[in-house]
């Protein structure tokens, strides 16, 4: 066990006194869950950049600040129009404020039967055991803010597909930070019955510029034949830390589609595990990141090809501008047993100035021999030919460097499936040139 320093005790502290304010209290798994979670937090500390999985993210901000947990504010005090100019058209909308779902700004469409789309908070006083058999046998690796999300979970979102259920609209869940010097803890649980279908939206949006503090982990369970494409759009507020876990566990012939697009935050960082624990089993990886000014934006993943023919396919993309600092980090281990397997990772980063970093670690782990397996990684500036080409037409050098790169990062937007996700992942890749591609001629 590490030292007990200043962090951890204020953190014990909190818990100890806060604890009772939780949701399902008076649940006595739940209350066991959580009372381990503070003890393997206390236990594994902090990590550090000697930690291997971390050593190109410094959490030190993280663990001297002192977050307090958000108070409950009142949907009437909250500006609905906010929330309206962040919808997406065509979805089923679930708004958490500050992490608590807010039926009122929710706008959950009719579900067919077999489907339970709600949030976790309301599933624990209505029907416990479906979040107790989920999150019983959910198995992240550990980590210190998978603890922390386990003993302070507050809310988030519950999906729960019988077999053969098929949503054809996307859930998109809202989370909406508003208050500074705070910290929320939600807990996503997506569950997919046999042969099922759905696709899930999961947004990060700020009303503050101030420090604040999300730690979100996402549990996806697929059984045999289903679907589930998961987006995660990460666009927090300018000072914000951004830590979160995604894992899923992929049966027999099931997909997982996974989309990760990181804009805002200070020191965002996220970390992506997928099982591939059926013959047959797909997942499909895409990412982009974009960091700027002093920002820090970090992606680890890690695909296991644990059964015969499972299929991944990976492809991230980062955009580096001003003092901005990119890390990926992507393993694919292929287990003896996963003979025939077929994976593809890449990663391209694009650096647009000289104080810009970005540090890539591909990584393949085969201990199979009948497999196709390959990983790859470039970094670069943009082409001088290319620019030379725009300019010779007219274009000036500014407005040629922005589009260029709006090409490269806009591929990652296209490979999304749903129009309006697509047409807003593009808005932000736009927000984010050195000049706006309306100037052009």
């Amino acid at each position: 066990m590490r030292l007990l320093g200043e962090s951890h005790k204020y953190h014990l502290d909190e818990y100890a006194q806060h604890k009772s304010q939780l949701p399902g209290r008076r649940l006595q798994w739940l209350t066991a869950l959580r009372e381990d979670a503070i003890k393997r937090f206390v236990a594994l500390g902090f990590p550090t950049p000697r930690d291997e999985g971390w050593k190109y993210t410094n959490v030190a901000p993280i663990e001297k600040k002192r977050f307090t947990l958000p108070t409950i504010r009142a949907a009437s005090a909250f500006d609905a129009s906010i929330v309206a100019g962040l919808a997406l058209p065509g979805t089923s909308m679930l708004v958490f404020v500050d992490g608590r779902h807010v039926p009122e700004l929710s706008s959950l469409r009719p579900l067919p039967v077999g489907a339970a789309v709600s949030s976790v908070a309301a599933m624990l006083e209505t029907q416990p055991e479906e979040v107790e058999a989920a999150m019983t046998r959910a198995t992240p690796r550990a980590s210190t803010f998978t603890a922390l999300n386990t003993a302070w979970m507050s809310d988030g979102l519950f999906v729960a597909l019988e077999a053969g259920v098929e949503l054809v609209e996307p859930i998109h869940v809202l989370y909406l930070a508003t208050t500074p010097d705070t910290a929320t803890h939600t807990r996503n649980i997506i569950v997919a019955g046999p042969n099922s279908r759905a696709a899930i939206i999961e947004q990060h949006a700020a009303l503050t510029d101030a420090a604040y503090f999300t730690n979100v982990v996402t549990d996806i369970t697929i059984k045999r034949g289903a679907r589930i494409e998961h987006h995660k759009v990460q666009d927090e507020g300018r000072a914000a830390f951004h830590i979160a876990a995604v894992t899923a566990d992929v049966a027999r012939d099931g997909h997982f589609v996974s989309g990760s697009h990181a804009f805002g935050g200070v020191l965002a960082r996220v970390g992506i595990n997928v099982a591939l624990n059926g013959e047959g089993a797909q997942c499909t990886l895409d990412g982009l990141y974009m960091p700027n000014s002093r920002q820090h934006i970090d992606h680890h993943t890690r695909i296991d090809h644990n059964q015969p023919r499972g299929t991944s396919r990976e492809l991230y993309k980062g955009v580096m501008a001003g003092a901005g600092h990119g890390v990926f980090n992507g393993k694919i281990v292929v287990q003896p047993n996963a003979q025939r397997s077929d994976a593809e990772q890449t990663n391209r980063n694009l650096l647009l100035s000289d104080n810009a970093e970005v540090d890539t670690r591909p990584q393949l782990e085969i201990w199979a021999d009948d497999v196709k397996c390959s990983h790859g990684a470039t970094v670069g500036q943009l082409d001088v030919d290319q620019i030379f080409y725009l300019r010779s037409r007219g274009v000036d050098d500014a407005s040629a460097r922005a589009l260029l790169t709006y090409g490269f990062a806009a591929e990652m937007a296209e490979r999304v499936s749903f129009a309006a996700l697509r047409d807003r992942i593009d808005a932000l890749i736009r927000a984010r040139l050195p000049q706006p591609l309306e100037k052009l001629a």
